[in-house]
Order: C-alpha cells, then structure tokens, then sequence
C-alpha cells in the first residue's frame, strides 16, 4: 500500500534532513574549492545516465555557492558540421580545465557510447574506435594530474515515466523534455546493453565508475555531494583576513534628482498591497 500524500515516505530523505546536510556540504565545497584555486589542482567530474535521472539537479546544487570565475558546467548541444569534421574529442578536449579549475560535465564524450550509438547518430567504426579510444585518453588525463571522477546517475523505469510526465505539464522544465527524451523511453533495453557495454570498457582502475541510484532525488544529491568531495584531497584553506573600513563622512557630494534617472518600476509593490 502506498504511503498517503502527506505522510513521509521511509525510503526517501525528509526534507528537513536533506538541507540541512545539504547546507554542510555546500560549505564543504566551497572550502574545496579554495584548495582547488590554491593548489592549482584541476577537476573534472563527467555526469551521465537516463535522461531525468536527477543529473542536472546535482550539478545545480554543486555549483550554486562556488565561485563561477573558477568552476563552470559544459553542457554541449550537438555538434556543428565543423566541429562534425574534427577528432571526435577534440571539442571536450578544447573545455578541459586549466590550473585552480572544476568542470561539471553535463553529459560528456560519453554521448558516443550511449544516445549516438543506440539512436545511430554515429557508425559502428566510430564507436569501436570510441570505446578503443577513450580508455587511453583517460589514463592520459590522470597521468597528467587531473582529477577525474565519473557518475552515472540510475533511475527506474517507472521514475523516469513519472518525471517525464511532470515535466509536460510544468511550463518551467518543459524545455527539459524533448523527442529524443522521449526515445528513451522506447529503446530502455538498448540503452542498458550500451550502458553494460560501456561500464565493461571504460570502469577502469584510473578512472571508475560511481553509481548513484537517483528514485530519490535529495538523496541522489547528498550521495553525489558527500561522495565526491571525498575523492578531492583538499584541506581547509584559511581565507586571506580582512577588515571592513568605517565608511568616511559625507563630502559635499549632493545627489543629483531622481527625476533625471530612469528606475525600473516597482512591481514588487503591487504584491505587498494584495
């Protein structure tokens, strides 16, 4: 029997729970963060699964107190007829991250293994030649220093129904859901022999897969977060100490008329009068 609408369920993270774990590892972050920036370290943690598996939510929940000068998500679209001539990696290669750098990748060089070989958007010598491939480009990467961590993000097939039906219905995430979304649904059994094909060529020692079973998203976020952060060697940096002057005394500056300016009009009032 199904718990009742306003009943907690069990299984999932309360939400009371959820931010205030949330808020202690967002803090976490950022004190990574600092280290990353002070070390000089560079980061690169690739996000993949089913579509509506909760991949975007973590990512937003990463990035939501880190400084965007030094941390930034990749989320590429389909490639351009340029970029179609080039080495397959070559545009993820060109968004790698320099010295004191995070990238969030939304979706990653993976696409080959997964949407592009079940949907045959590539050949099959493109994607034995992926498969080949990307092994050796990872072991390169950790060989030269980055920090490399990928996730896959897994969600049921009855969840995923459910959050693609909320999805059309919720003119703030409909853009979310598009044809192609819609395919995983009919090719689900495709999608998992080509994830089973992919995990058994690239879950390598250098670089391994991390699953995070997403039906529950807080969970999902925390698990992502916590994890995560324990396979980035950072230790509390003290920030630089600083002092907040006294604001000095007026001159003989005099504002000119707010009449000479123009000011957005103030909506927000028609809201505190209902």
């Amino acid at each position: 029997m199904s718990p009742k609408k306003h009943e907690h369920d069990p299984r999932k993270l309360s939400q009371r729970a959820y931010e205030t774990e949330l808020e202690r590892l967002q803090i976490e972050l950022v004190q990574m963060q600092q280290w990353v920036v002070k070390s000089g370290s560079r980061v690169v943690v690739i996000f993949e699964g089913r579509d509506a598996a909760g991949k975007g939510g973590s990512i937003k929940r990463i990035m939501q107190y880190l400084n965007p000068r030094s941390a930034r998500v990749v989320a590429l679209p389909a490639p351009s007829e340029r970029e179609r001539g080039q080495w397959y990696f070559q545009r993820y290669i060109e968004r790698l991250p320099t010295a004191g750098e995070i990238v969030l990748m939304d979706r990653s060089w993976y696409n080959r293994a997964g949407v592009e070989h079940v949907l045959g958007y590539c050949s099959d010598e493109e994607y034995d030649r992926f498969l080949k491939q990307v092994p050796i480009l990872e072991r390169l990467l950790v060989e030269d220093g980055i920090i490399l961590v990928k996730y896959w993000f897994s969600v049921s097939d009855d969840e995923q129904q459910k959050r693609f039906k909320s999805r059309l219905k919720d003119p703030m995430r409909r853009w979310k859901l598009s044809e192609t979304d819609l395919l995983s649904i009919v090719e689900w059994e495709g999608y998992s022999r080509a994830k089973d094909a992919m995990f058994q060529v690239t879950d390598i020692p250098e670089a391994p897969w991390w699953t995070i079973e997403s039906d529950d998203k807080k969970s999902a976020r925390i698990n992502a977060i916590s994890h995560l952060l324990s396979q980035i060697p950072y230790e509390k940096v003290e920030p630089e100490p600083l002092e907040i002057p006294d604001r000095p005394s007026a001159d003989d500056y005099e504002r000119p008329a707010r009449e000479l300016y123009k000011y957005v009009p103030d909506h927000a009032s028609e809201l505190r009068s209902r």
